[in-house]
C-alpha cells in the first residue's frame, strides 16, 4: 500500500469542468409536458412547489452513438422515484421512452448527457402539494468526459454529512431534495482541493460519493458496499454485469472505514462519471491497476453495445 504523499500521479481534477463544454443545456429545444420549446424560451413559475419544497425527481442518462444507454432502466427508476414521492409519472412508460429518444434526435447528438426531471408544479404553496399539477421535462446536451482515466485518479475529501437511514428518507428515490447534503459535501470538499467526497452512511459505514457508488479491489476481487439503503445505481449494476460475465468475484457487504486500508485499487461509477479510478481517499492512496483498466475497458465497449 502506497503512502498518500509519496505518489506522483495522483492530480486533483475538477469533475465538473474537465472539458470545454458547460454541464448545462445551452441552445435547441427542451421537450416540456409534451411540447418541445426553445431552452432560452422555457420558464417555470417562482411559487412552484417542487422549487420550495424539493417534491422533484430525476434521472442522469448518457447517449452513445445515437442510443440511450439503458434508457428503459433509467425510466422504470424514475416512474419508481415518482410513486416514492406519492405521484406519478404524468405520461406512460411508452409515451416518454419515445419523447426521450425524438429530443435527442432533434438536438442532433450522438453522445450526450441527458436529464430527464418531474416535479410538483405552481398551485398550492403549503408543504403539502394538494392538486398541484405533476410536471415532466427532458434536456440533453453535449457532454465532455467527467475525468482522463490515463492520470492517477481521484482525489476524495470525506463528507461530514451522512447518508440518511431509510426511516427517516426515500432513499431508493432519486429525488432533488435528497441532492442537498451531496451539493454541500461537493462544495466543501472542492474548495479543500479534493475533486469530491465520499459519505458515510447513518452508521458511519462507507456508503458512495456525492453522485457515484464507489468499488474497491483486493487480489482481483471487487467489494462494493451493500446498496440496501442506496438508490439502485445502474451503472452499478453494469459494472456487476461485467464482473459476471469476466468471472470476476464481487463481494457486496458491509465497509466500514478503517477497512479502506486494506485494499489496493479503488474506483467510483455512475452515469455521467461513468467508470472513474480513485487514487486517494483523505490520505489513504490507491493505484489505478488491472481490474480497474479492465473495468474501464469493458465498460466503453459496453455502453456502445460492443461486445466485451
Amino acid at each position: 500500500m502506497q503512502s498518500a504523499s509519496a505518489p506522483k500521479q495522483l492530480k486533483s481534477v475538477n469533475l465538473m469542468s474537465a472539458g470545454p463544454k458547460p454541464f448545462v443545456q445551452t441552445s435547441g429545444e427542451i421537450w416540456l409536458n409534451g411540447q418541445f420549446v426553445e431552452v432560452g424560451q422555457t420558464s417555470i413559475p417562482i411559487l412552484t412547489h417542487g422549487l420550495h419544497y424539493g417534491s422533484a425527481v430525476f434521472e442522469g442518462e448518457r447517449a452513445y452513438g445515437g442510443t440511450i444507454f439503458k434508457s428503459a432502466e433509467h425510466t422504470r427508476r424514475l416512474k419508481n422515484s415518482c410513486n416514492l414521492l406519492g405521484f406519478d409519472l404524468p405520461f406512460t412508460f411508452e409515451v416518454f421512452e419515445q419523447a426521450k429518444r425524438e429530443t435527442l434526435s432533434r438536438i442532433g447528438l450522438q453522445d450526450a448527457y441527458v436529464r430527464a426531471i418531474v416535479w410538483k408544479g405552481s398551485g398550492g404553496l403549503g408543504v403539502g402539494t394538494g392538486d398541484n399539477q405533476v410536471n415532466a421535462a427532458i434536456a440533453i446536451w453535449q457532454m465532455d468526459p467527467y475525468f482522463n482515466p490515463a492520470s492517477g485518479g481521484l482525489r476524495l475529501d470525506i463528507s461530514n454529512w451522512r447518508r440518511p437511514p431509510p426511516d427517516c428518507a426515500p432513499v431508493k428515490a432519486k429525488a432533488a431534495g435528497l441532492y442537498a447534503i451531496c451539493t454541500m459535501s461537493k462544495d466543501k470538499a472542492a474548495t479543500r482541493g479534493f475533486d469530491d467526497a465520499l459519505m458515510y452512511d447513518y452508521e458511519g459505514r462507507v456508503a458512495e460519493c456525492t453522485g457515484a457508488h464507489i468499488f474497491f479491489c483486493r487480489n482481483g476481487a471487487l467489494f462494493t458496499p451493500k446498496a440496501d439503503w442506496m438508490i439502485d445505481g445502474i451503472t452499478r449494476a453494469s459494472v456487476l454485469e461485467i464482473a459476471a460475465k469476466r468471472g470476476i468475484s464481487v463481494t457486496e457487504k458491509t465497509i466500514m472505514p478503517d477497512e479502506m486500508s486494506t485494499y489496493d485499487e479503488c474506483f467510483i461509477v455512475g452515469s455521467a462519471v461513468e467508470v472513474v479510478p480513485v487514487g486517494e481517499i483523505k490520505g489513504q492512496a490507491f493505484a489505478p491497476g488491472k481490474l480497474t483498466e479492465q473495468i474501464i475497458g469493458d465498460y466503453g465497449k459496453m455502453k456502445y453495445g460492443r461486445p466485451y
